[in-house]
């Protein structure tokens, strides 16, 4: 009888003797392929050079920071930590100069893994006591040499319990800097268990693991599963939406994860009369959008499962067979989940929908999404005023918003007013407005969030021009470029060039009539449209294409809001 595993240790040392394919990696044309043993070997010699580089000490954190793309030895580093009872943060590639700096810092990485492709982001940081590892280079393999023959379990920091910390992944909020939730590898395993018995894997399946390993996502919706119920992995270093089925084909994956506009992508790509021959099953994620998801299903003959939980844990959405279209589902177990308008701390009344599925009483209906019940979240690292508004009241408050109907189901609605979530990315409106603040031309910015046409948010930024100065697009866009710490997913799709900033009774800025208007407004509006490069004026033709993108999606109602 198969029984639930207590750690992540656990699911490693499991492999160990296991000599069928487990891990697959490189192109579609020339796949190697590695079995469960040999990784969880791979994984055990990381952990006894990680117990020979972090000598217990007082104060001194055993976290590894892995800045990499999804090569092989980012589960190797997975698996490493788990063994030795140590945690890894994961590293986003995408962050920049004093902004990539901090992350590593604020989780305090002794060791930092990285890859010669991403050492040009390092350069010029200054980053005292962190040891950084090349996995590409001979001084790496030449120190892991010795240890090739540990097992799991002979060289461990802190014997691997359920309460072990695991993974410090970031999380954007609304207060600026990305935050660093915890996760225990007792709560991923039982997390990854759950998706097992939901999803009916089995030791046959094959998870292709496209979305990046230092996001959340892939490593709890795929990489864990995968492990627990003993199936293979298949890397592919990052997304492609051009090299997906062929992957798939190459593979033989039976199971992706996506987030963000990863599904609009393999839909913006040529079809092709075979494109339902292959052996794709089921695809997990988020924000595909109910259009989009039908047009995948129709295309690749794959059925796509719209889930809700984040890297926290304090909240999940599950889906039943009865959930309707454009719906999450309904509360996880154990969960008493409720929508709250935070202004009053009651609760909002069921949404109003009409034939179509259309939100008629959003003002009403869609507040921030909360649970009141038992909550799995374990906390951010050193953030106590995070971690107390996160839980304020004895609740737990997602950030998130939603509106629920008569029958209790669950829909997602966007981000709290000054977060945004752009392909996948959380990303802060301060962070940002600090940086475009640096342009010279500019007397006052504001960022908010506005909908994108078919998932998530872009970024829109309104701009008051010092006194005399015009908006020159060219020289906006070569600002941009020169900014070391502006985020690939952070430039503003769309600019507003106000003459003043709308501010309230208080002086504050008004977002909320900002983001009301979007890029609707009696102002000029700049854009950079997708696929293009630099900014130009938008134009009627443009404003038309973009709402007919929205109805497309069925994603118009967004912009009422």
């Amino acid at each position: 009888m198969r029984t639930t595993p207590e750690t992540v240790a656990e699911l490693i040392a499991g492999q160990w003797g296991d000599h069928r394919p487990g891990l697959m990696y490189g192109a579609s044309t020339h796949t190697a392929v590695l079995s469960h043993h040999r990784t969880a070997q791979e994984a055990a010699a990381r952990a006894a050079l990680l117990v020979d580089l972090l000598p217990a000490g007082r104060g001194a954190e055993p976290h590894v920071g892995v800045l990499l793309d999804n090569t092989p030895e980012f589960p190797f580093w997975l698996g490493a930590a788990a063994l030795a009872g140590a945690a890894v943060a994961g590293i986003n590639p995408t962050r920049r100069g004093p902004e990539l700096a901090r992350d590593i810092l604020h989780t305090e990485c002794r060791i930092l893994v990285t890859e010669r492709a991403h050492l040009h982001l390092l350069r010029g940081l200054d980053l005292p006591g962190v040891r950084i590892l090349v996995t590409d280079s001979e001084e790496y393999a030449a120190l892991l040499a010795p240890y090739t023959g540990a097992k799991p379990g002979e060289a461990v920091l802190a014997a691997p319990a359920p309460g072990s910390r695991f993974l410090l992944y970031f999380t954007s909020g609304s207060t600026g800097a990305p935050k660093a939730a915890l996760c225990s590898q007792g709560r991923l395993a039982a997390a990854a268990d759950s998706l097992v018995r939901q999803f009916s894997v089995t030791a046959e399946d094959v998870h292709y693991v496209c979305m990046p390993l230092f996001h959340g996502n892939a490593v709890i919706a795929d990489w864990l599963p995968a492990l627990a119920a003993g199936a293979s992995v298949a890397l592919r270093p990052r997304f492609s939406a051009s090299a997906f089925l062929a992957d798939v084909r190459a593979y033989g994956a039976t199971y992706f994860t996506y987030v963000g506009r990863a599904v609009q992508y393999l839909l913006a790509t040529e079809p092709r009369p075979d494109d339902s021959e292959h052996s794709l099953r089921l695809g997990f994620g988020t924000e595909a959008g109910a259009v989009d998801a039908a047009r995948f299903t129709e295309r690749f003959g794959v059925r796509l499962v719209e889930g809700y939980g984040a890297t926290e844990g304090g909240a999940s959405v599950q889906r039943t067979p009865d959930t309707p279209p454009g719906a999450l589902g309904r509360a996880g177990a154990g969960a008493d989940l409720a929508v709250i308008d935070p202004r009053t701390g009651a609760e909002c009344p069921p949404a109003l929908l009409d034939a179509a599925g259309r939100l008629l009483n959003g003002s009403a209906a869609i507040g921030e999404l909360v649970n009141r019940g038992r909550s799995l979240f374990e906390g951010y690292w050193r953030n106590p005023e995070a971690q107390a508004a996160r839980t304020r009241d004895g609740w737990y408050w997602t950030g998130d918003l939603f509106f629920r109907d008569a029958d209790g189901f669950l829909y997602f609605a966007g981000r709290t007013d000054d977060r945004l979530r752009v392909d996948s990315e959380n990303l802060a409106a301060a962070v940002i407005e600090n940086i475009l603040a640096r342009w010279p031309a500019a007397a006052a910015v504001a960022v908010y969030a506005v909908p994108d046409e078919a998932a998530g948010d872009q970024v829109m930024a309104a701009v008051a021009l010092e006194e005399g100065r015009r908006f020159s697009p060219e020289a906006f866009s070569a600002f941009l470029a020169a900014q070391p710490d502006l985020g690939t997913k952070m430039s503003p799709r769309y600019v507003r060039i106000v003459e003043s900033m709308p501010v309230t009774a208080t002086n504050k800025i008004h977002r909320a009539a900002l983001r009301r208007s979007g890029f609707r407004c009696p102002d000029p509006v700049w854009w950079s449209p997708p696929g293009g490069s630099g900014y130009r004026r938008m134009d009627p033709a443009d404003l038309a294409g973009l709402l007919a993108a929205y109805e497309a999606h069925g994603r118009a109602e967004l912009l009422e809001r």
